[in-house]
């Protein structure tokens, strides 16, 4: 709904005292009945106008979902003709639980819906980083609040975020975001609310900060002086994990984040909202034993019977589970397009010793793309196979991957330097490989292909020190290094289409990448930074084309960041 005051030359000025909450439909009946001579509230769903001149009060008409409609009213004994208009504008901002804006010509986007309506939170994070995969064992954090806004350009300090989980604020939830197998659905229920019915495009999640300021505590802390949220590595240490004022402001999930689109609550609706932590894209090592947090977080409005997408990943040559051993792993990634059409990781999971993964749970009518990569416990690469159009619900079965026929038959790396100038110069980079793939009656669409090797491939840096920068950088630019570990052959390609898929043989030939990069402002809340704050890549470092070579490390052209900040 846009809503507008437009008065004469006396402009009526934005309000938000306490007071007005007292206001009411009658508020208006009485208002109206002081009214005389040319005055008039004009009122049609979808835009409120009052002008300054007109012979009386005509209907209000508001849609059916509003649940009011307001008759003529004669106006009598006119004192002030815009403070009237002005009061009768207050009266049905109230009545309509709504914001009042300026007359000033400014407009406010609502999704506010007649009654009320209820929604549980949930947490899930299918982990690909815990170890062998990676250095963690266990990641903390401890949630105190999780709130919604139904306008998509709703500031921190915006009136109207509601609370969703109120039982936190009494009682914080300090939650091992490592604690539940990869293929297990929630993580953790949060809480339940009682909400205003309408359609929520922002959700931000409320962490308790470090400094155990702002409110009550969890009973237990396992960060243990290491503040409320931390890591913990597989030799035991605690770290920190730095949040800086996003424990004030939260975690932002903006709608672009929201899968399937805004959270629409109906009026005596019961609506699951799950919050999926991305905790391996979240966590930003700096070095010298520190950790900080650029969140990664998708939100999405869950079936009620928590749909997923699952199956079974197997050697095509043996049609038994890759044999991971120690020290390999199989990785799958959901991915959807985002706003440039390629796709970006959403969950990304590790498959069980019998191949099996399931990510769940999911919004219903959702369409996703699944990518599987996989290295055995010998360290030979397989090809990436990619599962395209994939509706919530589906059960893909068994999925296919090929062991490279490559000599070596192992990954490649691409390594490359990140650089930033401008402003503070310092910013947080995830870093990313995509191949470019046909897929039959959808079109060509670039598809990001998860990091393999654990630790040695590094895609969430911290650029902040010029000591790394090589001969060349941007002067007074900061500078980190990348190392990305990739299939050193094309992708297995399927399409999902009547509840069926079959995938194609990897295509022979060249193997080409580009690299993405995208800048985030560090301690920002996943806030981008530099102008632009996404680069790509298609070039290696003597300018020829990015093509993978098998067993080597192939350098990349320097990506530089510009106006940062």
């Amino acid at each position: 709904m846009r809503t507008e005051l437009a008065g004469g030359r006396e402009g009526c000025r934005s309000v938000s005292s306490p007071a007005l909450r007292h206001f009411s439909a009658a508020n208006l009946h009485a208002g109206a009945a002081a009214l005389d001579g040319p005055g008039v509230s004009f009122l049609q769903f979808q835009r409120v106008v009052i002008p300054a001149q007109a012979p009386r009060l005509t209907p209000v008409h508001l849609d059916s979902r509003w649940g009011l409609i307001m008759g003529n009213f004669q106006h009598k004994y006119i004192k002030s003709r815009t403070f009237l208009r002005c009061l009768a504008g207050l009266a049905v901002f109230v009545a309509l639980s709504v914001s009042l804006v300026s007359c000033g010509g400014s407009t406010t986007t609502l999704g506010v819906g007649s009654g009320t309506g209820s929604i549980t939170v949930s947490l899930s994070d299918p982990p690909s980083c815990a170890f062998p995969n990676g250095s963690f064992e266990h990641v903390y954090v401890t949630i105190r609040s999780v709130q919604a806004h139904m306008s998509a350009s709703a500031a921190d300090n915006s009136a109207g975020w509601q609370e969703l989980t109120p039982q936190l604020n009494s009682a914080p939830k300090q939650i091992d975001l490592f604690s539940l197998a990869s293929n297990a659905c929630l993580l953790a229920t949060l809480g339940n609310a009682a909400l205003p019915a309408g359609t929520y495009q922002q959700i931000r999640l409320l962490l308790v900060p470090n400094s155990g300021a702002m409110g009550p505590l969890p009973p237990t802390n396992a960060c243990a002086g290491q503040g409320f949220n931390c890591v913990v590595l597989h030799d035991g240490s605690l770290h920190e994990l730095q949040l800086s004022s996003q424990a004030n402001t939260g975690l932002k999930i903006p709608p672009g984040q929201i899968v399937g689109g805004p959270i629409s609550v109906g009026a005596g609706q019961d609506v699951d909202l799950n919050i999926d932590f991305n905790t391996c894209a979240s966590i930003v090592p700096e070095g010298s034993g520190q950790y900080r947090l650029k969140p990664a977080l998708t939100g999405g409005q869950a079936s009620k019977n928590s749909i997923g997408i699952s199956g079974t990943i197997i050697d095509a040559t043996s049609g038994a589970p890759v044999s991971v051993g120690a020290t390999g792993a199989v990785l799958v990634a959901l991915e959807q397009p985002d706003k440039t059409g390629a796709d970006v990781i959403l969950r990304e999971t590790v498959a069980d010793s019998s191949g099996n993964f399931n990510f769940c749970p999911l919004p219903p009518g959702a369409i996703f793309d699944v990518v599987v990569v996989a290295i055995n416990g010998s360290g030979a690469a397989y090809n990436a196979t990619i599962a395209a159009n994939v509706p919530g619900g589906t059960n893909l079965n068994l999925i296919p991957v090929n062991i490279e026929t490559t000599s070596p038959n192992m990954p490649t790396s691409f390594q490359g330097v990140v650089t930033a100038s401008g402003g503070s110069a310092s910013i947080d980079a995830a870093v990313s490989a995509l191949q470019s793939v046909n897929l039959p009656n959808i079109g060509t669409r670039g598809v990001t292909i998860p990091a393999e090797g654990g630790n040695n491939s590094a895609s969430n840096i911290s650029v902040a020190s010029n000591t790394l920068c090589p001969a060349g950088a941007p002067p007074s630019a900061n500078c980190a290094i990348y190392t990305l570990i990739e299939p050193a052959s094309n992708p297995r390609i399927g399409v999902f289409n009547a509840r069926t898929i079959s995938y194609s043989m990897p295509l022979p030939g060249a193997v080409p990448y580009t690299v993405r990069a995208d800048a985030f402002a560090p301690l920002g809340g996943g806030t981008s930074s530099c102008s632009p704050s996404s680069k790509t890549i298609n070039l290696d470092a003597s300018g020829h084309a990015l093509n993978a070579v098998p067993g080597s490390t192939v350098p990349v052209k320097e990506v530089d960041f510009a106006g940062c900040s």
